[in-house]
């Protein structure tokens, strides 16, 4: 079983932000000392960095499930929450960080080149962080942020200056090993390589790395034998040599037919059209390969391909072709741009912008997307009342509310931030000055009570006091103004 991986698929797990803690410091003589309820502590990221000394993602092949260290929850005494901590894990040369659709996060190449993959949720802050000169004693504390959670595939596309590509039993194997002190595999049946080998040549003050990619057949790049597995090493070579063996007995196999099914085949990949090539016609230790390389040769350089005749078993024609490959490499590092230090880019915010904007969505609903909303929707205890109430706040303060309303918003419509959802009611006069309450408590939030104003209930008095009209006594006035008659009838 070979120890190989270039592709793997990683779930990871980034920390949980801690919770803040909600206290009251209390003492002998200070029954109520004022809030001291710390702050929970960061999560912690995972983050990928280029080792030299890995060349393979066999590790992450048997241990897909990454999950960073959380947060810890804040203390009374004002003990914040310790940070979990960071995970960084080690990868080779040339990995390609992407999501599982396809989309390229990070392309890293040199060693040392660091990429934070999924970050850590916020610490929540406790009470004590929450108080100011009106909230005196705030009874809520914030909630750790979860950290984030993504799935992302990691493919390495192997860092060389040459790749060596030709059908299987071409004699790839043998020439990386005696140009280099690399010892791949090699055997006399086909798909002897089953994946990719590294070597390093070095010529007078040349250094390059050669590439041996396992052999190719007609339908690689469509999926046919290893080819679609491993054409992408060969899309960091600055110089890719055909290697054609020009002993073989296969019957409707030539070196040009070889060759233009190989140029087929890349072509079909993509992307290499404008790489130089080299030929190496090999195996001209056997006499019938000598004779056939004498006979392609001059059509090979009529196609404008340098060709060489080497043999791997008896190192014939090694120098030469050794050279012109060193050659070619030096020619493509010197119209490389060269490298420019990393520049600190500053991107302000532009005047207008909000921090969020809102959707109008089909069934008459309303989202409102944003860094900041979001991360509070996440933060707030739903439990506890007063924190709502001081979400209402931060949220007006934005700007949410007048926004909402803007956008056409009526009382009751249903408004999402992040993966909450409310009724909207304006009526809760969120943003309104802060009045103190009972802890954990916002009076703005609790059923508004129907209660008679000082005049009402100064009428309802004197109408309690009031006697009821025959039970009063005829004044003296009274009797002198009835009639005779009314005597009479009395």
């Amino acid at each position: 079983m070979t120890t190989f991986v270039d592709r793997v698929v990683l779930h990871l797990q980034a920390g949980d932000g801690g919770h803040g803690c909600v206290s009251i410091h209390r003492e002998k003589f200070k029954p109520f000392g004022g809030p001291d309820g710390g702050n929970g502590g960061h999560g912690g990221s995972v983050s990928l960095v280029v080792d030299a000394q890995v060349h393979t993602l066999l590790d992450f092949h048997f241990r897909p499930h990454v999950k960073a260290a959380n947060g810890r929850g804040g203390a009374g005494s004002n003990r914040d929450g310790a940070n979990g901590a960071d995970l960084v894990l080690k990868v080779p040369d040339g990995t390609v960080v992407q999501t599982p659709d396809g989309t390229v996060l990070a392309d890293m190449v040199g060693a040392g080149t660091t990429f934070e993959v999924a970050r850590g949720g916020r610490g929540g802050r406790g009470n004590a962080s929450l108080a100011n000169a009106r909230r005196k004693a705030p009874g809520f504390a914030e909630l750790g942020e979860p950290g984030e959670q993504l799935d992302v595939v990691l493919e390495l596309k192997s860092v060389a200056d040459v790749g060596l590509v030709g059908f299987p039993s071409a004699g790839k194997s043998s020439l990386i090993s005696v140009i280099s002190a690399a010892k791949p595999k090699i055997a006399d049946y086909p798909f002897t390589t089953l994946v990719p080998n590294l070597g390093v040549v070095r010529v007078d003050n040349h250094t390059f790395t050669v590439a041996d990619v396992p052999g190719l057949i007609p339908g690689a790049a469509t999926g046919k034998g290893l080819g679609l597995e491993f054409l992408r090493h060969v899309e960091r070579c600055a110089v890719l040599v055909h290697v054609i063996d020009t002993a073989t007995l296969e019957p409707g196999r030539d070196p040009l037919a070889d060759i233009d099914t190989i140029e087929a085949e890349l072509a079909a990949y993509g992307g290499l059209a404008d790489r130089p090539r080299l030929v190496a016609l090999n195996k001209v230790d056997v006499p019938d390969g000598r004779d056939l390389a004498e006979i392609v040769r001059p059509d090979l350089e009529a196609r404008g391909l340098r060709a060489f005749e080497v043999s791997a078993a008896t190192r014939e024609g090694l120098k030469e072709f050794v050279y012109a490959m060193a050659e070619l490499v030096e020619q493509s590092r010197s119209v490389v741009a060269p490298a420019e230090p990393t520049r600190v880019v500053l991107r302000p915010k532009a005047v207008d912008d909000a921090g969020f904007t809102i959707e109008a969505e089909p069934d008459g609903s309303y989202t409102v997307r944003g860094v900041r909303p979001e991360r509070w929707v996440r933060q707030t205890n739903f439990d506890n009342d007063e924190a709502i109430g001081y979400l209402a706040d931060r949220l007006a303060r934005l700007g949410v509310e007048d926004q909402l309303a803007k956008a056409g918003a009526q009382p009751g419509d249903l408004v999402r931030i992040g993966e909450r959802e409310f009724d909207w009611q304006p009526t809760l006069f969120a943003g309104v000055e802060f009045v103190p309450g009972a802890r954990g408590r916002d009076v703005r939030l609790e059923e508004q009570i129907t209660r008679p104003s000082a005049a009402e209930r100064l009428a309802a008095r004197k109408a309690r006091r009031q006697r009821p009209a025959d039970e009063i006594a005829p004044t003296r006035s009274d009797a002198e103004a009835a009639t005779p008659d009314e005597v009479d009838a009395e």
